[in-house]
């Protein structure tokens, strides 16, 4: 595959009590970067991650990764301010892209080939979504290149919301293991349960 991978990582972790949630420790690594890491691996298309503008420590988690970076200047603005972006910085022939949140530390390499191996351009789908395995809808996403143009007159912070309301009918999701697709850690508490749950992957 080579479908581009957006990665959202310009938000201020503003619950998150002073710390930076995507440095905290997953795996060994920041989970900025782990998030990169498992991008990387299955694409061969460009890797975007939208961040804050340099200098910020978010830059250098990144820095020994073949990933394009696209600062968003604006980010206070919302989720979509990184969207507008980050999309604007695709590649003119890309057939969609795959929309990844920096902030799910229980999504493995196998979810995201999941998701891309579900995307069939022959049919009338326009979005591919990743959903816990109850249905709940989550990430990652993929949205076909006839969405891309909505993308450009997004504001606040509804995550593309809007973009995906105009596929109703097109949407397919594809259930991962547990709530992995849905279960992001934005508190200290949040942080602290999941260590406590997890202690081998710290």
């Amino acid at each position: 595959m080579d479908l581009p991978v957006i990665i959202l990582a310009a938000g201020a972790s503003s619950r998150m009590g002073g710390a930076d949630k995507l440095l905290q420790h997953v795996d060994g690594q920041p989970l900025l970067a782990r998030q990169a890491r498992l991008a990387l691996a299955v694409t061969d298309g460009p890797v975007i991650v939208a961040l804050p503008p340099a200098p910020h420590r978010r830059h250098d988690a990144l820095a020994d990764l073949p990933v394009e970076i696209c600062s968003v200047p604006d980010a206070a603005e919302g989720m979509n301010a990184s969207l507008r972006a980050a999309v604007a910085a695709l590649p003119p022939d890309a057939p969609g892209f795959m929309l990844l949140l920096a902030d799910l530390p229980d999504l493995y390499e196998d979810d995201l080939r999941a998701v891309l191996g579900a995307v069939d351009y022959s049919q009338i789908t326009l979005v591919w979504r990743g959903a816990t395995e109850d249905g709940a809808p989550g990430h990652p996403v993929v949205f076909h290149r006839d969405l891309i143009p909505a993308f450009a007159s997004l504001t606040g912070d509804s995550g593309g919301r809007e973009v995906i309301a105009m596929a109703k009918g097109k949407v397919q999701l594809i259930p991962l293991p547990g709530q992995r697709a849905r279960h992001d850690l934005d508190t200290p508490e949040a942080w602290a349960a999941w260590r406590a749950a997890n202690p081998t992957r710290i």
